[in-house]
């Protein structure tokens, strides 16, 4: 089925930040496509994009669970590189939602900043 709008929000079902932002979009009428990770995983071209834009650093989520019980070995002189491969790996190391817009992505959930960005 062809996205209306094009928004897509890639996460993990049981994710309370990503409950908070489905909600939004639903309480606002945003019509999108849920990618849930844990199902279908995370294509590495599509990561590597998404790193282009925002930066590998605020896509990785160094204060989850996951990322915490990495091996110290992992965690150390962490480039872009190995940052795109954990988050392949192990998608919940993808910080949570990436809220696909088509045009741009978001990268976490503020209902300001997803309020200014349907804006009009």
């Amino acid at each position: 089925m062809p996205r209306q709008n094009g928004v897509v929000i890639y996460g993990i079902k049981n994710c309370d930040t990503m409950k908070k932002a489905r909600s939004w979009l639903e309480e606002h009428g945003v019509p999108y496509e849920f990618h849930d990770y844990k199902t279908a995983g995370i294509d590495g071209d599509r990561l590597k994009a998404w790193a282009g834009e925002v930066g590998w650093e605020k896509l990785l989520n160094r204060a989850g669970t996951t990322f915490r019980k990495l091996p110290d070995t992992e965690k150390a002189d962490m480039t872009e590189e190995k940052a795109l491969r954990l988050m392949q790996e192990q998608p919940s190391l993808i910080k949570r939602p990436v809220l696909d817009m088509g045009n741009r992505r978001l990268v976490g959930f503020k209902p300001d900043i997803y309020a200014e960005a349907f804006a009009g």
